[in-house]
């Protein structure tokens, strides 16, 4: 299922180059910029606690964001990047490019894993590893799916969830073309000991 497309609210910032970002920051703003589309970049800037608030919510870069200036059209956008103040890690700039609903973006997007009660391997003390929590998708900008799915439902120990065997959205497809490794249920630690122990004890016996 597709996102609902949330607001993000930002005011339009007079002037450009670093003077005009400090003076916003001095103001309790984080600067930005709207580019893409064909049209002129264009600086913006956020309130300070309104945007650490997105940001602690995480998936920030992964959301297609309504962007409301006050004046001009709402506009679809996503940002491609955020930087961070390298000790207080306080955002300091935004950049957001223009997308329509018809682009197509690249995005990481979240792996759900549902139904562990429903998994032999996990029920027998198997533990599950995460190789990969995100998948970077491309995918259409007016459909972003919210999450990916993997059920667990009859997964043994040994077994190993790669990105064929996760049902993508329509339109959407990994950006990276192998048949990679999302997951896998892994034996208990007690019985991986044992193995250990029994392998030891074959090469002595040789």
């Amino acid at each position: 299922m597709a996102k609902a497309i949330p607001d993000l609210l930002a005011v339009v910032r007079t002037g450009s180059g670093k003077g005009a970002a400090r003076q916003a920051r001095r103001e309790g703003n984080v600067p930005g910029i709207i580019y893409g589309d064909g049209k002129e970049p264009q600086p913006i800037s956020f309130e300070y606690n309104k945007l650490l608030q997105k940001l602690r919510a995480g998936r920030f870069l992964s959301t297609l964001w309504n962007l409301k200036l006050e004046g001009q059209e709402d506009q679809r956008v996503i940002c491609r990047g955020v930087q961070r103040d390298p000790v207080m890690d306080k955002p300091l700039h935004v950049d957001l490019m223009r997308v329509h609903q018809n682009s197509r973006i690249s995005l990481f997007i979240h792996v759900n894993f549902e139904n562990h009660e429903a998994s032999p391997g996990l029920k027998r003390g198997g533990a599950l590893t995460i190789v990969r929590p995100e998948v970077e998708l491309d995918v259409l900008a007016g459909d972003i799916p919210n999450h990916l799915t993997v059920d667990l439902t009859g997964k043994e120990i040994g077994d190993v969830v790669h990105i064929n065997d996760i049902a993508l959205p329509e339109g959407a497809r990994p950006t990276i073309k192998r048949n990679f490794v999302i997951a896998n249920i892994g034996a208990p630690s007690g019985l991986r000991s044992s193995d250990n122990e029994e392998t030891a004890g074959e090469q002595v016996e040789d």
